[in-house]
């Protein structure tokens, strides 16, 4: 979108690497006020996508959460506050605030009362940028992803159903039956950037969604056959904490901002098994 890009954050990348994801600098720490300062820039739009990203972690390991979620999310709007006043902040947020939903689709008006560590530290930074939009005057828009994939993406389920099934483990926590909200990583991009034409000391929220569920069994389905097997996934039939069993969003509004997904799930499922077979051969 003709944007330069600086990043900070957890990851040691070589400039190599970084550069081919069309950043024009990159630093590798912690998510910290001074740190940021030494970009010495004046930022139009402040991307908040640092934070913990497992409800497993989360409950193995809550103090950490908190402080990747919660403390990153406070140290981003102090640098809004106090040195970049004018620009635009987005939080990529989760639909892990909703928890266990009592309809589907999942609207942005529904009762927020998450079931996980993870959940309740997305909740506390959503309610930190609503508190700094309203007390500051800062320009914050929200939205809450539903389920992010790509390629590229070295972790979650697909990640880690590629490695099982290459060491010809076919055995999956769950019913199968889960149903999640798949988003294309370049359809969420979009959405942010659309996001911070409408960021606000009104502090809008967005799903970030395609609007339908798809089980996880058909998803690990269509995995297996583009990566060249001709059996199915089998699962355990026990589900894992903090983990509700549907989510489905309701992007209405994220229309009304002019926001369409254009990637459907399994032409996504094929590009992602593609890149995994060309970085394991």
């Amino acid at each position: 979108m003709g944007a330069t890009v600086a990043g900070l954050g957890h990851g040691a990348w070589t400039q190599a690497d970084w550069a081919q994801w069309g950043l024009s600098d990159w630093k590798s720490a912690d998510v910290t006020v001074e740190k940021m300062l030494d970009f010495a820039i004046q930022p139009d739009v402040i991307v908040h996508c640092a934070g913990s990203g497992s409800v497993a972690s989360s409950i193995s390991d809550p103090y950490q959460d908190f402080h990747r979620t919660v403390g990153s999310t406070l140290e981003v709007l102090e640098l809004a506050r106090l040195h970049a006043p004018k620009a635009a902040v987005i939080f990529p947020s989760s639909a892990g605030v909703y928890g266990i939903a009592e309809r589907l689709p999942i609207d942005e008006t529904a009762p927020l009362q998450p079931c996980s560590p993870y959940g309740a530290h997305k909740l506390m930074a959503e309610e930190l940028c609503r508190s700094y939009a309203a007390n500051f005057g800062l320009s914050v828009a929200l939205v809450r992803f539903f389920s992010i994939y790509g390629a590229g993406l070295r972790k979650q389920l697909l990640w880690d159903a590629c490695q099982k099934i290459a060491r010809g483990d076919t055995d999956f926590w769950g019913t199968g039956d889960e149903t999640r909200d798949w988003l294309h990583v370049r359809d969420a991009a979009v959405l942010m950037a659309i996001a911070a034409g409408h960021a606000s000391h009104d502090c809008p929220v967005v799903n970030g969604g395609v609007g339908g569920g798809v089980t996880v069994r058909e998803i690990l389905g269509e995995l297996f056959r583009c990566l060249g097997r001709t059996d199915e996934p089998s699962f355990s039939g026990s589900a894992r904490s903090g983990d509700p069993a549907h989510y489905i969003a309701s992007v209405k509004n994220a229309a009304l901002w002019g926001w369409r997904p254009e990637v459907a799930w399994r032409d996504g499922i094929r590009e992602y098994a593609s890149w995994f077979k060309s970085i394991s051969s």
